[in-house]
């Protein structure tokens, strides 16, 4: 067998693990009440994914240099963002809300983004953006398109802390983030970081950079 076989084989089969772990981590935070399912009836709409592992061209570590290869993300229609933020855990904190006037419903994907049908779809080959550090979030969505990425939505930021809360954290390989694929018709942009030691759903304004924060993408999405 040849060292590309082998591999190939091996990513498979920790991509396929970091699929396990991350079902487990839904169950674990209650996915399953705040959606009014029991555990089995939550785990049967999701667990088709797995077999869509072997379709993700992402080598390499589970989650390393700022690089994760996906995530499995729930829409709001089943959970909504206020529950699924109070599920984020960062030491001894839990995640919130907090985006007056407006609110997470407010917020829409933009025009020209494909979202998967069904309750959840994996969000493949994610970077939080350190390249778009202190750049504003209406230039770093031309420097996304141009690198034929995708902007992060609401749904997929919340998705994406929920599985590796480190990204708002961990300044060396990650970043707290921008999502530009969410918008509510004015100039506000959703962004998660961090506020009194707590993870933060909120808004920023398009036109104003910040060093802290970048703008994620991802490279595709993969439903069923």
């Amino acid at each position: 067998m040849s060292n590309s076989a082998v591999s190939k084989k091996e990513t498979e089969t920790r991509l396929r693990n970091e699929f396990d772990r991350q079902v487990e981590n839904l169950l674990h935070k209650g996915y399953p009440k705040l959606a009014g399912m029991s555990e089995q009836e939550f785990v049967k709409y999701i667990k088709p994914l797995k077999a869509r592992i072997r379709l993700l061209a992402v080598p390499g570590k589970v989650a390393s240099n700022g690089h994760i290869p996906f995530v499995i993300v729930i829409k709001n229609d089943l959970v909504a963002p206020e529950f699924a933020m109070s599920r984020v855990e960062i030491k001894d904190t839990t995640g919130s809300v907090n985006m007056h006037p407006v609110e997470p419903k407010s917020f829409k994907p933009i025009e020209g983004l494909e979202i998967p049908s069904g309750i959840a779809y994996l969000l493949v080959n994610i970077d939080t953006g350190q390249s778009t550090l202190n750049v504003t979030p209406a230039a770093a969505l031309k420097i996304i398109r141009k690198r034929k990425r995708l902007p992060l939505t609401i749904d997929e930021g919340v998705a994406l802390v929920t599985h590796f809360p480190q990204v708002l954290t961990d300044k060396k390989n990650y970043n707290c983030f921008s999502m530009l694929g969410s918008r509510s018709g004015d100039q506000r942009v959703p962004a998660m970081w961090i506020s009194y030691s707590k993870p933060r759903l909120g808004w920023c304004w398009d036109g104003n950079p910040h060093t802290w924060l970048g703008s994620a993408s991802c490279g595709s999405r993969v439903g069923l």
